[in-house]
């Protein structure tokens, strides 16, 4: 009997959620219904990643990205966060549709240089990954009206107070975001990289 469920056919593939507001509350939408009820799109952004190159809505426009916010300083969350996040992104090192965006949350210190460096330590050298810097203030701005990567708790808050978080965010090819992971969590990151592989047949 458990060698015929076993057989049995796949289940069609289940669509993602979309999130329209910091709560993270899913909404439950055809394509149809979601271009005319998702208002909520990621703003356009201006950094600098690890190879001095100018990095914003133009280079993910059309195309699934990923988001998280971490620092080269850190020694609690990060670590464990950008690793995880690594064996996700290395499924898609190769796929150009395909983008991983990680911001500095400490830019003042996270100069391109130390990026850089940052970036050739951990093992981040696909030209799909983007290690950025920028201004403090339209970064924590980004972060927590665009993303929503501090969800209720960061909605409000301005960039005097300190973004830190383990959030990851997924962002489908029309800039709308679609899933929130605990970066910490390698089960979590291993459903991120299911779940990019649910956007790519949308």
């Amino acid at each position: 009997m458990l060698l015929l469920m076993g057989c049995s056919s796949k289940k069609p593939t289940a669509a993602l959620p979309y999130y329209n507001t910091p709560d993270f509350t899913p909404l439950l939408l055809n394509t149809s219904e979601a271009a005319a009820a998702v208002t909520h799109t990621v703003p356009a952004f201006h950094c600098t990643d690890q190879e001095g190159r100018t990095i914003g809505l133009q280079n993910v426009a059309g195309k699934i990205h990923v988001a998280n916010f971490f620092f080269t300083a850190c020694g609690s969350i990060c670590p464990a966060m950008m690793a995880n996040l690594k064996t996700a992104h290395d499924v898609f090192e190769k796929d150009t549709n395909v983008v991983f965006l990680s911001f500095s949350v400490t830019p003042w210190r996270d100069s391109v240089a130390r990026l850089k460096a940052y970036a050739e330590s951990s093992g981040i050298n696909a030209a799909n990954w983007h290690l950025l810097t920028g201004d403090k203030a339209a970064v924590y701005t980004l972060a927590r009206t665009g993303y929503f990567a501090e969800e209720d708790l960061g909605f409000s808050k301005d960039s005097t107070q300190f973004l830190h978080t383990e959030h990851i965010l997924l962002v489908d090819k029309h800039l709308r975001i679609r899933g929130i992971y605990n970066g910490t969590l390698a089960l979590e990151t291993n459903q991120l990289a299911k779940d990019i592989e649910i956007l790519k047949q949308e």
